[in-house]
């Protein structure tokens, strides 16, 4: 028996959302790091409720046993010089850097629509050539190895939906006119069906090698057609409900994460699913989304490499 090297995590998002502080925004995060700990999760991702300050994170969550898996950061290398992100990334890496993880989040948010309410996903910003999609992929390689030489990060890109990496078609460009060794892709289910993938097992099969990072998020294939014939924001979806944890929507998390086995994945498996606490109550909902992906790890892990047959 060959035990899979993976560890599962989970993104505060279950107990609290930042862009919307109305879901669960009066929740302390002692209660989620306390929860979280309790259902099995080794580790949180980061968001605006922990500290700042890198030792006391540190400390923080070594009260709990848990690690800092890594932390979203809203670039802005779309409109911007590498030379301004590395400055404005710099606090950010060098927490990470001392809390010991591996890869940096790395959301476009310029000119995205994701955070806007009532503006349609169809206003996304969108690079209209391929000399404006080389110049992005340069920056990204550029800022990519930066974070490799002085901080031994690895960029893990969220394509993400409102955003200029949306669809299956945006992922393959992007990740055709980067550098692998600089640039990686984080592979998010939900953004990745949402975006248009119908087999997200698919374009996760595309870009195996390239993934440094999971996002484990479910989806609810009826609500998310509903969003797109009513032209819904991206906020408005997830409040109608249109992500879930894995186990609890429409997606085939065992294929997943068979494929992510099979082509040599170790990283982490994070939890993340935007909903509202007072539907999906928060404890519940993240063990449900814990005990589906354990479930399908120790599956995983059972299965005997068969010895090869003597000639």
């Amino acid at each position: 028996m060959q035990p899979w090297n993976v560890q599962i995590g989970v993104n505060p998002l279950s107990w609290m959302n930042d862009d919307l502080p109305a879901l669960g925004g009066d929740t302390p995060l002692s209660t989620a790091l306390r929860e979280g700990a309790e259902i099995g999760y080794a580790g949180f991702e980061l968001g605006n409720k922990f500290p700042s300050d890198p030792a006391a994170l540190q400390a923080l969550l070594a009260d709990y046993g848990l690690a800092c898996v890594s932390g979203w950061y809203s670039g802005h290398l779309a409109q911007s010089t590498v030379e301004a992100e590395v400055e404005r990334c710099s606090k950010h890496l060098e927490k990470l850097h001392f809390n010991s993880c591996k890869v940096l989040v790395y959301g476009e948010v310029a000119g995205s629509i994701q955070g806007c309410r009532g503006t349609p996903l169809s206003k996304r910003p969108r690079f209209t050539d391929e000399a404006q999609w080389s110049a992005y992929a340069d920056k990204l390689t550029q800022f990519g190895a930066h974070l490799k030489i002085r901080y031994g990060i690895t960029l893990a890109y969220h394509h993400h939906m409102g955003a200029y990496v949306e669809t299956p078609q945006d992922i393959d460009t992007l990740m055709a006119l980067t550098n692998p060794e600089c640039v990686s892709l984080l592979f998010d289910t939900g953004h990745a069906y949402y975006g248009g993938a119908v087999d997200p097992v698919a374009l996760l099969r595309r870009h195996i090698q390239r993934v440094a990072h999971v996002h484990c998020k479910d989806v609810r294939a009826r609500v998310i057609q509903q969003a797109r014939n009513e032209r819904l924001s991206f906020l408005d979806g997830v409040l109608n409900g249109i992500f879930t944890v894995p186990g609890d929507g429409d997606l085939n998390f065992f294929a997943v994460l068979k494929t992510l086995h099979e082509g040599g994945y170790e990283g982490w498996l994070v939890v993340e699913a935007e909903q509202d606490p007072a539907v999906a109550p928060s404890y519940a909902y993240a063990k449900k989304g814990y005990d589906s992906l354990r479930s399908i790890v120790n599956q995983i892990s059972a299965v005997r490499v068969q010895p090869a047959e003597e000639n």
